[in-house]
C-alpha cells in the first residue's frame, strides 16, 4: 500500500538500519526470521519454473500480491498497488509478463493489495487497503475465472462489497482456502491485527460481513498451502507458517526464513507446496523462493542450483550456529527491532494528530 509520507519514512529508516547491519555481517537473518536475498542469480534455465525470478515488465512497479496459477504451471499472478483494474500473469521461467488481464464490470479500484486463486478456478483480488485505517466504510473483492489462454484480454469480474463486523480497518492480506473456498482477510496494524472470516459464500445481493476469528501479527500478505493445512503470513521483517484446522489457526506458528526485501509485500506457496515465493514492490523487483523445512518434492531453492534453506546467508551458507553467535544476534536483533518499532509507532502517532 502507499503509506502516509512520515510513516513511509519511518519504515524506510527501519529497513535501512536492518540492511546496513546485515551488510556488515552481524547475521540478523536467524534472529529476525530473514534469509538474505542473493544479490544475483544466473538466468533460469529453460523449464526451470517456480524458482527465483525478476519481474521484467516496466509497468509492474508496485507488486502488492502474488498467487500461483492453478491452470498454468510456472505462472504467477500479480498486480500493482494502484487504481487500474489490471492483473499480470508472469512466467517464473523468464520473469516476463505473458498475459495482461483488464477487469471489466467493476468500479474503479481504490487500493488493490492481495490476490488468491480459489478451488473454483477463479482469481480473487482484494481491493482492501485503507491508508487512513478506517476511512472507508466498505472495501471490495473482485472475482473472475482464471483464463484458459495466456494472452492479453478483458475479463468480466464480479464485485463483492465487504464490511468488517467490528468496524473499518486497513488490510493487505486476502486468502482463499483451497478446499472450502472460504475467503479470509488479515488486517494490518503495527501492534497486531485480526484474522477475519467471510461468509461461506460471497454474495452480490448485499454486504458481505467478515467477522474476527483470530489474532495475527503485523501482516502484509498471506496464503494457504495447496492442501489447505497450513497458512503463511508475512510482514516487513518476518514470516510465520501456522497449522490450520477447522477454519482456525491451530498453533503459535513456526518462523520462516523470509528474504530481506525493501518493501516486503507478498507471499504465496509453489503449486506443490514445497516452497514459499516472496515478492516485494519496486521496479524490476525480485521474487525469491524459500524451501519449506523438511518439505518433500519440488526442486532445490535457487535458480543457480544451490539449496536455499530458511536462515541461509547471502553467500549461500547454512544457518548461524553456536551459542555465542546466537546470543550476539539476539541482542542486535532486539536493538534493531526496538528502534524500528519506536520510529514507526512514533511517526504513526504524529500522523494521526494531524
Amino acid at each position: 500500500m502507499r503509506p502516509a509520507a512520515p510513516y513511509a519514512r519511518a519504515r524506510a529508516r527501519a529497513l535501512g538500519a536492518a540492511a546496513l547491519l546485515s551488510a556488515v555481517g552481524l547475521g540478523l537473518g536467524p534472529v529476525l526470521g530473514l534469509a538474505a536475498a542473493p544479490a544475483a542469480h544466473a538466468a533460469p534455465a529453460a523449464g526451470a519454473a517456480d524458482q527465483d525470478f525478476t519481474l521484467q515488465d516496466p509497468r509492474i512497479t508496485e507488486s502488492s500480491g502474488l498467487a500461483a496459477s492453478r491452470a498454468h504451471p510456472g505462472i504467477y499472478w500479480t498486480h500493482n498497488d494502484q487504481d487500474a483494474p489490471l492483473i499480470y500473469g508472469v512466467d517464473s521461467r523468464t520473469g516476463k509478463t505473458v498475459a495482461t488481464l483488464t477487469m471489466k464490470g467493476v468500479g474503479t479500484p481504490r487500493d488493490m493489495e492481495a490476490i488468491s486463486v480459489g478451488p473454483d478456478g477463479a482469481i480473487y483480488v482484494g481491493d482492501i487497503g485503507d491508508n487512513l485505517d478506517g476511512s472507508w466504510n466498505h472495501v471490495w473483492i473482485y472475482r473472475f475465472p482464471e483464463p484458459r489462454e495466456l494472452r492479453d484480454q478483458t475479463v468480466r469480474a464480479t464485485q463483492f462489497d465487504v464490511k468488517y463486523a467490528d468496524g473499518a480497518r486497513n488490510a493487505e492480506a486476502l486468502m482463499v482456502h483451497p478446499k472450502t473456498g472460504r475467503v479470509y482477510i488479515a488486517s494490518k496494524k503495527e501492534d497486531g491485527g485480526g484474522l477475519y472470516e467471510g461468509p461461506a459464500r460471497l454474495s452480490t445481493s448485499g454486504t458481505n460481513v467478515f467477522r474476527r476469528v483470530g489474532e495475527v501479527p503485523w501482516v502484509t500478505d498471506g496464503a494457504f498451502s495447496p492442501d489447505g493445512r497450513r497458512l503463511v503470513l508475512r510482514g516487513y521483517f518476518t514470516a510465520k507458517e501456522y497449522a490450520w484446522k477447522d477454519g482456525r489457526i491451530a498453533d503459535d506458528g513456526t518462523s520462516v526464513g523470509a528474504p530481506f526485501q525493501g518493501q516486503a509485500e507478498s507471499v504465496t506457496y509453489t503449486p506443490d507446496g514445497s516452497a514459499f515465493m516472496f515478492g516485494s514492490e519496486g521496479s524490476h523487483s525480485r521474487v525469491v523462493r524459500v524451501d519449506r523445512p523438511g518439505a518433500a518434492g519440488g526442486s532445490s531453492g535457487t535458480s543457480d542450483g544451490t539449496s536455499k534453506a530458511p536462515g541461509a546467508t547471502a553467500s549461500g551458507g547454512g544457518q548461524t550456529s553456536g551459542d555465542g553467535a546466537d546470543q550476539g544476534n539476539f541482542t542486535v536483533g532486539v536493538l534493531v527491532l526496538g528502534g524500528a518499532t519506536l520510529l514507526v509507532v512514533g511517526l504513526r502517532r504524529l500522523v494521526r494528530r494531524k
